[in-house]
């Protein structure tokens, strides 16, 4: 088959994956916030309501797009493409299995990182764009948000990248499928050179990257704009943030990069520090467990798993935390995860030269 043809393929199927997504994402939320404030959610449309977001998503394509008088028409209506383009965009050099992965990169996790970046961008052009106040001030607590937050999130990430000295996060899932001579007489399995499974995780590997985890998991809450980080979208405080005057497909596109983001960042922690596609599953007895468990089906059902639980627990956060005020977001940015994520790559420094 023609390399383009396949590449387009590959391309639609992430697109379809990032919609399904998002129609499941919502529904769930739904129902995981009822249950947490002790309601029922949707349960009209479908079974269960089942069908609530696929209504809400035939109301959205039905609506006008409307483009208020004074915007800048042009930025206006660049923005939520751009919002989502540069989310969907960073599924490319996410691995999904052993050989599975859209596009083989040996600077992955850095190209990830950067393009994500881009997000702020296009937040900022929608709030300068809608000519609103409400829409300029939630952008602006964005670009503050996103670009504070990114730097304890790149210390976690260096972190694990000296642990594993590669950028290529295929690379990276590989090295978290056995668990190394040196690693396991350190745990204390002697003359045990692959054992493999939830050991060989980064976060046993070295066991201080659990707090550079911790640290990466806040910070991605912050970057997706999610609770208790929800300050650009403070519905109390300026109606919708930066997305007020968008509506229809639009809003739809800002609606969809968001739950984009929450999977995206899910798995990105997941490939740091979780195992990636790897079983859980130890190398050991007459029949090693983890061989039943390989191969590419596999290999994508426990990334998604892993993903998944993640995004399960942002959506807890969300319905149980309360919102920060700015100086106590910043505060706890520069003042306690800076210092600490910076810790953990000091760390991860002595970790290498010392002990592996």
């Amino acid at each position: 088959m023609n390399f383009y043809v396949v590449n387009i393929f590959i391309a639609l199927g992430l697109f379809a994956f990032s919609a399904i997504f998002a129609l499941f994402g919502v529904y769930v939320e739904r129902k995981v916030s009822a249950f947490i404030q002790d309601r029922l959610g949707p349960t009209e449309t479908g079974k269960f309501g089942s069908l609530q977001t696929f209504a809400d998503i035939l109301k959205l394509l039905q609506k006008e797009l409307i483009t208020p008088t004074a915007a800048d028409k042009i930025l206006f209506a660049l923005a939520p493409v751009i919002i989502f383009v540069t989310v969907y965009m960073g599924f490319a050099a996410l691995p999904w299995a052993p050989g599975l992965v859209p596009a083989h990169l040996n600077i992955g996790l850095f190209y990830v990182f950067a393009i994500i970046s881009v997000e702020t961008l296009g937040i900022l052009m929608a709030g300068w764009g809608s000519n609103n106040k409400y829409s300029l001030l939630g952008a602006m607590r964005s670009v503050a948000q996103i670009i504070s937050y990114e730097i304890p999130a790149g210390f976690a990430i260096i972190s694990v990248v000296m642990i594993a000295q590669s950028l290529n996060l295929q690379d990276i899932a590989m090295q978290q499928g056995v668990l190394s001579t040196e690693g396991a007489k350190f745990l204390g399995f002697v003359d045990v050179g692959h054992i493999g499974g939830i050991l060989a995780w980064n976060i046993f590997r070295a066991p201080h990257l659990i707090i550079a985890f911790v640290i990466y998991f806040i910070a991605s809450l912050a970057e997706s704009n999610r609770a208790p980080f929800d300050i650009p979208e403070a519905e109390s405080e300026l109606v919708a943030g930066f997305h007020t005057e968008y509506t229809g497909m639009r809003f739809a596109f800002v609606f969809l990069a968001e739950y984009s983001m929450m999977f995206l960042v899910s798995m990105l922690g997941a490939i740091l520090f979780l195992g990636a596609w790897n079983t859980p599953l130890p190398n050991i007895g007459p029949m090693h467990l983890a061989d039943l468990t390989t191969g590419t089906a596999w290999g994508i059902f426990w990334i998604a798993l892993k993903s998944l639980l993640l995004v399960g627990v942002q959506m807890w956060i969300r319905w149980t935390l309360p919102r920060f005020r700015i100086d106590q977001l910043m505060n706890l940015c520069w003042k306690v995860l800076t210092p600490l994520a910076f810790l953990c790559m000091l760390i991860s420094g002595v970790w290498r030269l010392w002990l592996m």
